[in-house]
This record gives C-alpha cells, structure tokens and sequence, in this order.
C-alpha cells in the first residue's frame, strides 16, 4: 500500500449513525487522494431519514468540537458536504478544501436554525 497522508484521528467522535450503515468517520486516508469538501445540495427535509442523520452528525460535532475550529482529519467528506457552506465552514482564510488538516468549524447560528434538535443534551436515535 502507498504512503497515505497524515491524518488526525477523533478519538472518541461517534463513526456513525446506528442502525442505518452511514458512516461519521473513515477508517484510513485515501490511497487515490484526499476527498474534496464542497457544498453539495441537501435533500433531507425536516421528519425524513436523511435530515435526522445530518442532525445527528451535527449533534456529534457540536458536543465534540463546540464553537471551537476543528481539524477535518478523519470525519467523512460526504457528511461534512451535506452541511459544507451552510451549517459547517472554514475556519481559516486560506480553506484547502482537499487537505486533512483543514480547520472548519460550525456557523452557530445557521445550524440552530436549520437542525436546533443537534444542541440538545441528547439526541435520540
């Protein structure tokens, strides 16, 4: 196997949604290349399957990261570009959006908004 990248492992961040085979978190760095972050549209509306898994993927990173900047590492592209330009951004001016050290963090005020179930004490599955 090739060299991957470093990659910073959550220790402790959820991998994923239980019961539906979604996934939080990745298990090693791509040997192809790093998965690019960029908003991708969301069709999850509030009450189906799709929005509850984005609320529970914001849940997990409010009560891990909070209003702190955090390191993109090993959370799941696919995750952070559901809610990547709306509920998720960068976090630093020069964003590279193929790295893994890449810092996002989340807009506060429009994740309330859009998923305030996620900033519960407890989000049930």
């Amino acid at each position: 196997m090739a060299n991957l990248p470093d990659m910073t492992k959550h220790r402790g961040f959820p991998s994923g949604m239980p019961g539906t085979g979604v996934q939080f978190t990745i298990r090693r760095a791509n040997p192809k290349g790093v998965t690019p972050i960029k908003a991708l549209p969301r069709h999850g509306r509030p009450g189906t399957k799709e929005h509850r898994i984005d609320a529970a993927f914001l849940h997990a990173l409010w009560h891990h990261f909070g209003d702190e900047p955090f390191e993109r590492g090993n959370l799941d592209a696919a995750r952070i570009n559901l809610l990547f330009g709306r509920e998720i951004i960068p976090a630093e001016k020069d964003f590279d959006p193929t790295s893994y050290e890449a810092l996002l963090m989340i807009n506060e005020k429009v994740a309330r908004q859009s998923f305030p179930e996620s900033f519960e004490d407890v989000f049930e599955v």
